[in-house]
């Protein structure tokens, strides 16, 4: 059988033979010299006695190592006496070829004799010995030369590489895959000495394939069965796939190199970021030690493409992504924290959209207003369904809230009261959802406060994206499901300013640094993203500024009817200043009779209109009266009356707003507007006619110009920026709700998930989030338990001030609401 051409080392015959004389020697004293001589009978040393010897040395050592096993082999006395070899042939061994009689007289020399032939045999042997370490030391060496020599590209993956180049190069001007030329690529290769195609399947049949070629003879045939009916792009694309297949080229595994000490420092550093939030530590310390560390060092985690503006531009997600490459390639693989509550609702259908909020119509306050324009104008879009959760007041709760002794006897009844106010505003059908949850009101606070677990009222399986109007207040005394563990996303937006109102109170400064820490752990335990309206709000963790609340579209019908008055020379205002708000201290009236008592020579003349009700009304009202202050006091109306449409100026003193909705209001209908420089006045700084001061001085000074001359006429722009098309997308935007209701297979947005980048992020080569653990999901969690925990009890809760009987609603609410009674739906096991 023929066999394939390898390539083989340089051996010579007489060293092959040369090597095996030591052997032959040493077993001549056990088998004898006839044995010895029959095995180098049975293989000469010719060269030219086998052309198998000639042509192909490795193999010719193999059959000399075969016939000298035979040598250390038991004799068979079955065999046939091997021939004698000639002399010539034995004495090339080394071998004593004389006759007995001359041996015998050669070595009967005495035993001086016998001992020089032994030495003579030591020597050889020696001598022998030697000269095969030598041999094999320089095969050795050729051996490793051969071994380092550079491996030339063989010729049949060469004519493979030029049949499939000339295929690829013809397919835009054929329309199938010519497979002859690498066909014939094999057929060639074969058997280079002419063998042809009988040697091919002789090969074929017999000798043992190489793996590559067993693999492309296989792609072959089911590319024959399968090219019929296939276009030749299909074809093309189909071979690349297969030649990537074949390839046995080991891939490049790029090594990750460990965490060294001052990353994992820089780690801890920006995962300590709760810690520092319940310290009052501003994040930009932190954030600045971060970028500090992360500036010396050099991560290659985005794309070489990408300019290094870009790649610098922030280090704390370079460090993330950097944390990540290490723990995948650990094969670590993080999948959710101890905290976490099992899976969330399936998204499948419709988005669905919960705002919570804490007040309700008729009661004309931020948080009742607000949240209904929001959900109105949420419900425009199809992409999702709304629900507005408002508290339910029990009849005697009512008659103390809501103006001129309001009253409702049924949700329904308050129901159609909302959606009809609401409609007359928005000018369309509105299409959501009202549902009620029980609540309490609290007369020393002035607001409303939940009775029992709010979440519990909105069902399993709408409970997909939750928006909580004023999460601390929601949350004080929350006792129930973590709204991140039920809900998929947790939006908050911040409406007060309650530090300001409590510094106000006995004791205010204690109180404020105990309410300021309490906001801080239910913010960060209970929301992913928290918007505030202005820079005047509490600086809460995972929170931004951002104003998202609009103006009702009549105040800007107001304000183009006006405009169209001045165009066509009618007087547009007949009226001077006034200013609307409920008449507590809190709301500016501090404030505005200060400044009026400061500069009454200055102001001697001018009149200021007041309209408002509340608590401290007739308190306000015998302050001015002392001072003796030119200040008209009126009951309080909604700021859309048609009596203070003719007024030119609204003045708004207070610094305790976070962003009053009515100066939004009074710029809307094209008026001026004297307000403080205050960051709850930051978002109206852009508007011309609103005139803001920082001194006393400077506040007569604004009132004075204001009334000197005509307010200007709003462009189209800034109708649009107070609009709640306007505001409901910049909520959509920096909640990322766009994100996530644009897409229903979207990752649920916690911090261990990652959502749709925003609009000009660059790609990152892997998320982060799936695999990195974070300090804050443990420490939000553990915040969580911990509030849960505390609120459960009744005592800690009347001692930080909870209304009695809100852990749970009352026999009361489960008439009004139809709930189960508290009994059964709380029910006390005992003995």
């Amino acid at each position: 059988m023929p066999f394939p051409s390898i390539p083989s080392l340089p051996l010579s015959v007489d060293r092959v033979y040369l090597l095996s004389l030591p052997f032959a020697a040493a077993t001549s004293a056990v088998v004898g010299p006839r044995e010895i001589s029959s095995t180098a009978a049975a293989s000469p040393p010719s060269s030219s006695s086998s052309p198998i010897h000639s042509s192909h040395p490795p193999v010719r050592l193999l059959l000399h190592h075969h016939h000298l096993s035979r040598l250390a082999s038991p004799r068979k006395t079955l065999a046939p006496p091997p021939r004698p070899l000639p002399r010539r042939a034995m004495a090339s061994f080394g071998v004593d070829t004389r006759p007995a009689a001359a041996a015998g007289s050669g070595g009967g020399g005495g035993g001086g004799g016998g001992a020089g032939g032994g030495e003579g045999a030591l020597s050889f042997l020696s001598r022998g010995l030697r000269e095969d370490l030598r041999l094999i030391r320089a095969r050795a060496g050729e051996l490793e030369t051969f071994l380092s020599a550079p491996v030339p590209e063989p010729e049949l993956f060469a004519r493979l590489r030029r049949a499939y180049t000339s295929s690829s190069s013809s397919a835009a001007r054929t329309t199938r895959l010519d497979l002859s030329a690498i066909g014939r690529a094999f057929e060639a290769d074969a058997w280079r000495g002419g063998r042809g195609l009988a040697g091919w399947r002789r090969w074929e049949e017999e000798a043992e394939e190489w793996e590559p070629v067993r693999m492309v003879k296989r792609r072959l045939k089911e590319l024959e069965r399968t090219r019929q009916g296939q276009s030749a792009s299909d074809m093309l694309h189909k071979v690349k796939l297969s030649l990537k297949l074949m390839s046995f080229a080991p891939e490049a595994s790029e090594e990750v190199p460990p965490l060294d000490l001052g990353e994992l420092f820089a780690y801890f550093l920006k995962q300590s970021g709760p810690l520092f939030d319940q310290l009052g530590i501003k994040r930009d310390v932190c954030d600045k030690l971060v970028e500090s560390i992360c500036s010396k060092r050099t991560y290659n985690l985005l794309p070489t493409s990408e300019p290094s503006s870009l790649r610098n531009e922030n280090a704390g997600d370079e460090l993330d992504l950097r944390i990540a490459s290490v723990l995948q390639s650990t094969g670590h693989n993080y999948e959710g924290g101890f905290w976490n509550d099992g899976p969330k609702c399936d998204i499948t259908d419709k988005r669905h959209v919960a705002i919570v909020t804490t007040a309700s119509l008729p009661w004309m306050t931020g948080t009742a207003v607000n949240p209904l324009f929001r959900a109105a104008y949420l419900a425009k879009s199809s992409k999702q369904d709304v629900t507005l959760v408002v508290p339910w007041l029990c009849k005697t709760d009512q008659e103390l809230v809501y103006p001129n002794s309001m009253t409702f006897n049924s949700p329904q009844e308050q129901e159609n009261y909302m959606r009809n106010w609401l409609e007359e505003r928005v000018g369309f059908k509105t299409d959501f959802k009202i549902s009620f949850y029980p609540g309490k009101f609290q007369k020393e606070r002035r607001s409303i406060i939940p009775a029992g677990d709010t979440s519990q009222f909105i069902p399993s399986k709408e409970a997909d994206i939750a928006i909580l109007e004023e999460p601390e207040h929601l949350n004080w005394y929350h006792h129930g499901k973590r709204w991140t563990d039920k809900f998929n996303h947790v939006v908050g937006v911040v409406h007060t300013n309650y530090l300001e109102y409590i510094k106000r109170e006995k004791n205010g400064a204690i109180q404020a640094f105990f309410v300021k820490h309490i906001n801080n752990m239910v913010a960060r335990a209970y929301c992913n993203k928290i918007l505030r309206l202005s820079g005047a709000t509490q600086d809460l963790p995972k929170s931004m500024i951002c104003n998202v609340h609009g103006v009702n579209p009549k105040f800007l019908e107001v304000g183009e009817r006006i405009a169209m008055q001045r165009e066509s020379g009618q007087q547009s205002f007949s009226k001077g200043a006034y200013f609307l708000g409920k008449m507590v201290w809190a709301k500016g009236y501090r404030e505005l009779i200060d400044l009026f008592a400061k500069h009454k020579s200055d102001l001697e003349g001018f009149k200021l209109d007041i309209y408002g009700n509340g608590e401290d009304s007739l308190e306000v009202q015998s302050a001015a009266r002392k001072l003796d202050l030119n200040l008209n006091f009126h009951k309080g109306r909604d700021h859309a009356d048609d009596s203070l449409h003719g007024y030119k100026v609204f003045i708004n003193p207070s610094i305790s707003d976070v962003l009053c909705t009515a100066t939004a209001e009074a710029l809307a209908m094209g008026k001026f507007v004297v307000c403080a420089d205050h960051p709850s006045n930051d978002f109206f700084r852009s508007f011309p006619n609103c005139l803001t001061y920082k001194t006393s001085e400077d506040f007569v000074a604004k009132v004075k110009e204001a009334m000197t001359r005509d307010p200007q006429p709003l462009t189209p722009e800034e109708r649009y920026n107070l609009s709640w098309e306007a505001a409901t997308q910049r909520f959509m935007e920096h909640s990322e709700l766009d994100k996530l209701l644009n897409n229903n297979n979207d990752c649920t947005s916690t911090s261990t998930t990652e959502c749709p980048k925003p609009k000009g992020s660059i790609d990152r080569k892997m998320s982060k989030s799936v695999s990195v653990p974070t300090m804050s999901d443990i420490v939000d969690g553990g915040l969580a338990f911990a509030h849960h925990c505390f609120t459960g009890n009744e005592l800690f809760r009347l001692s930080t001030g909870a209304i009695p009987g809100t852990l749970n609603y009352n026999k009361q609410h489960s008439l009004d609401l139809r709930l189960l009674p508290p009994q059964v739906q709380k029910p006390i096991y005992g003995w």
